[in-house]
């Protein structure tokens, strides 16, 4: 049993925990659900001053907009999730939401309750406009020549998306990781539009060594002999070792090295073969992560969205002053969560926006959960971490009527 949460800053979360319910009750699945595509004709000018003519967004909702349109839920997704946040397809479990233990019928963030949108960034490989679609000026894909996105761009974008479905104000906006500062935009550019800012497993801007770890990957991929220069769909080839190596690095970084001894130790799988085979299981693993990532993810997005990642730091138009930069979001109210063996985002960075945030008198809560699994925690069933969550929610529905 993991010992208990430590004590948040905010006295308001000791009755968050007793309002929760038991996160081991007995929640349906939200079922199978089905993608939309939202088209813009109009340009899109990215932060960078570059433009492209016309956009599109592939998003999913889940639950039912009340009629004051008040209990929207925006869900950010992080590096390599997408707008497919909960349910599945077809009935196929390979097929389930990234978030699908966070999101549906009687669970922490309840669909019976809150209508919830999930869309797949800007620049993205899951349907929105990105690298692989059509660039009209060329009649070929993007590819490399795919403006490059900030998380400004994201949440612009995702503005507009909000206002085609008639979306004036999201009760919250939720994330983690890339996600949760997502909602650290959103409230710093849309205050107004937005109730609750729920953010978790984050950090206000990447460390140097973070940023290293981005670069590694990136040179992983632009060094791969099929990259091409990021026009690799033109010789119908995919940079799979250099995304392979990208994924192996990353995920890395999201476990926590007590994870990882328990889980694989220093186990050989069949005795010392005195090659470079996968010969320990830990290196199995990886090269199967990385594997199946090649399958599937597209490696231009994946320089787009790390770059995102560097990019991000609003304190940098605010004198480098992170309280200066959330003095925009002083009415917006935050839940702020981190975990205690999570390295690449440690709870430090996550006290460093709680610190700003109260310098403007913010309604902020916080937990600092003591939890084993690292970064990846956030997308796990942790009781703690569900309970508050729960608990949030419901104060949420307590103010929107739902």
């Amino acid at each position: 049993m993991h010992p208990p949460a430590r004590s948040p800053i905010s006295p308001k979360l000791t009755g968050l925990f007793l309002l929760g319910q038991s996160v081991n009750a007995v929640l349906s699945s939200i079922g199978n659900v089905s993608p939309r595509l939202a088209r813009f004709d109009t340009p899109f000018i990215f932060k960078s001053g570059k433009a492209i003519p016309a956009f599109e967004l592939m998003y999913e909702t889940y639950g039912t907009l009340n009629a004051d349109k008040s209990n929207a839920v925006l869900v950010c997704h992080a590096l390599n999730a997408s707008h497919h946040v909960a349910g599945t397809y077809n009935d196929d479990p390979e097929s389930l939401g990234w978030w699908d233990n966070m999101v549906g019928p009687g669970k922490p963030l309840d669909t019976n309750r809150f209508f919830v949108v999930g869309v797949n960034n800007l620049g993205g490989c899951f349907g929105s406009s990105g690298p692989r679609h059509i660039n009209p000026a060329t009649h070929k894909p993007y590819g490399a020549d795919f403006p490059v996105v900030t998380v400004e761009d994201w949440v612009n974008a995702q503005a507009q998306l909000a206002d085609h479905l008639g979306i004036a104000r999201f009760a919250a906006v939720m994330g983690g990781s890339l996600g949760a500062m997502q909602a650290l935009q959103w409230a710093i550019a849309y205050p107004a539009r937005v109730g609750h800012a729920l953010v978790v497993a984050s950090t206000p801007k990447l460390s140097a060594q973070n940023i290293a770890f981005n670069e590694v990957a990136r040179q992983a991929i632009i060094t791969d002999p099929d990259f091409h220069g990021g026009h690799f769909y033109e010789h119908n080839v995919v940079p799979a070792r250099g995304l392979r190596v990208a994924r192996m690095i990353g995920h890395i970084t999201y476990l926590s090295d007590d994870v990882m001894a328990e889980r694989f130790g220093r186990v050989l799988r069949d005795g010392m073969q005195f090659g470079y085979g996968p010969e320990f299981q830990i290196e199995s693993y990886l090269r199967h992560q990385g594997e199946k990532f090649s399958g599937y993810f597209d490696a231009n997005t994946y320089l787009l969205i790390t770059k995102a990642l560097d990019y991000f730091d609003p304190a940098a138009d605010y004198d480098n002053s992170l309280a200066l930069a959330f003095e925009r979001a002083k009415n917006v109210k935050f839940l702020v969560v981190s975990f205690t063996t999570d390295w690449r985002f440690s709870p430090a960075r996550s006290r460093e926006i709680v610190t700003a945030l109260t310098a403007n008198r913010a309604d902020v809560s916080y937990a600092e959960i003591d939890a084993p699994h690292g970064h990846d925690e956030f997308l796990l069933e942790d009781p703690r971490y569900f309970a508050l969550v729960r608990a949030y929610y419901a104060r949420i529905a307590a103010e929107v009527g739902a």
